[in-house]
């Protein structure tokens, strides 16, 4: 006999009674579990993600009571005590009811209320015990799924993502203020750790042997909505609206955390990542507080590569001093080239003949002797637009010099190239650069916050819960 019910079975258990044990209520969750199981041997048409869907509704609303259960307990045993100052609340009132959404469905927490003399404020006690924001209208854990899909996809999917996989449903501007919010959370967490990383006295680590510090320094563009609706005018006033603005990103490695993969790919094992539309000052002191962590007070030294952008040799020479500058391999090639098209035009075979011979020597032995040679193709050439653009590179390799040293790093093992910033700077744009999406200042600093304490590994300190193990508990 074939059997078909492809439908979602619902049994909803019946409304909360207070004084039923939750044993009650999980053995009805139990029977309806087995019949779950029954209806998936019968039917030929389902799998077992079938089960799946339907076994996670079945425990649903028994999950739901304990959880409100649980926040009700919680909530009658914190103390009517600030939660900011510490101080004892006065003009206690009880029974303020406040309704949240939480992964198991809606549910009501009764808390008392009192007035804080210190603060000035009136305050609720067990929203801070509970982990709820003082406006936010959903659990911590409905808080941290918000924010990880909206740093990782446009808000539109991420509603749509969440839904599906959760049963949860927050409409778009609704979860994009959510993410936003604890975005902002982030930005001030993000503040006091970098303020105890630069202020907390070095510990001393045991180390094997001595290790090097790699930072890496880039940034690329992100366009917001500046002075949005106003374009019209400000070109009437003579001026260009402002679209785009810089994202500086850093990343920041130990030496010894570099290797390869099996199949001779080069990994980084660990390694630190900070990205900010904040400004110059906020990238030193984001990216220095960052290797701070990642063992920069220990190191026996620092090197610093990137490609030849100024603002960020000054950077460098501001924040470490005593670090090594190298300039990107890669950038240091195209900007022979830039010699070699102006020497041979179109000429591809020449261009080729010409240059591959000077790239080896910059690499395997001094620049030095590369920059000698651009000297005497700049003297043989006939005045004109191409003797410009000639003296620029050779201006360029002269103020670069001291940092292509290549040969040396290679045989130190260093990196001599900023591939790991650059793929960070992809690998970020790939969220903020999405067609027809603008951004403000605010909300683009937000989630690039958000997105840093991820790839930092350091999301538990938003979220606790997402550190919590039941398994050890």
């Amino acid at each position: 006999m074939k059997a078909n019910c492809l439908e979602l079975v619902t049994r909803a258990l019946p409304p909360e009674d207070a004084s039923e044990p939750l044993a009650v209520l999980a053995a009805r969750a139990a029977c309806a579990l087995g019949d779950s199981i029954q209806r998936l041997v019968l039917a030929s048409d389902q799998d077992l993600g079938h089960l799946e869907v339907q076994a996670t509704h079945d425990v649903q609303e028994l999950l739901r009571q304990a959880i409100q259960r649980g926040a009700q307990a919680k909530a009658d045993a914190t103390p009517p005590v600030c939660p900011v100052c510490g101080q004892t609340l006065t003009r206690l009132s009880t029974g303020h009811a406040r309704t949240f959404a939480s992964r198991s469905g809606s549910i009501t927490v009764q808390r008392t209320r009192g007035y804080c003399k210190r603060c000035r404020k009136w305050r609720v006690p067990a929203d801070a015990a509970l982990g709820l924001e003082e406006t936010a209208g959903y659990s911590p854990a409905v808080q941290d799924m918000a924010a990880l899909l909206a740093s990782k996809m446009p808000v539109e999917d991420a509603s749509l993502v969440l839904e599906h996989l959760t049963g949860i449903q927050l409409p778009r501007a609704t979860l994009d203020r959510e993410a936003r919010r604890q975005g902002q959370r982030a930005e001030r967490l993000r503040r006091q750790l970098d303020q105890e990383a630069a202020t907390e006295k070095n510990q001393l680590e045991l180390t094997l042997e001595p290790y090097q510090m790699i930072i890496q320094l880039d940034a690329w563009n992100i366009r917001e909505r500046d002075a949005w609706g106003k374009s019209a005018a400000l070109r009437r006033a003579g001026q260009d609206p402002e679209r785009w603005h810089w994202v500086y990103t850093g990343t920041c490695f130990r030496l010894d955390q570099r290797g390869q993969s099996a199949g001779g790919r080069p990994i980084i094992t660990q390694r630190g990542f900070v990205a900010t539309r904040a400004g110059l000052a906020a990238l030193r002191e984001q990216l220095h507080a960052e290797a701070l962590r990642r063992g920069l007070g220990q190191a026996a030294g620092a090197l610093v590569i990137a490609d030849g952008a100024v603002w960020i040799w000054r950077l460098a020479d501001d924040r470490w001093p005593q670090a090594r500058q190298r300039l990107d391999f890669y950038h240091a090639v195209q900007h022979l080239a830039a010699v070699g098209r102006a020497l041979f035009g179109e000429d591809k075979d020449k261009l080729k003949a010409w240059l591959k011979p000077l790239v080896k020597q910059l690499k395997n032995e001094s620049a030095r002797k590369v920059i000698r040679q651009l000297e005497e193709a700049l003297a043989g050439m006939p005045s004109g637009a191409a003797v410009d653009a000639v003296a620029k590179e050779v201006e360029y390799f002269h103020e670069h010099q001291a940092r292509m040293d290549y040969r040396a790093g290679q045989r130190a093992g260093e990196p001599i190239g900023s591939g790991p910033v650059e793929a960070t700077c992809r690998q970020t744009q790939c969220r903020f650069k999405r067609p027809g999406q603008f951004w403000s200042q605010a909300g683009d600093e937000a989630l690039l916050c958000l997105e840093m304490f991820w790839r930092n590994g350091r999301w538990h300190l938003l979220f606790p819960h997402t550190s919590f193990d039941p398994a050890r508990n």
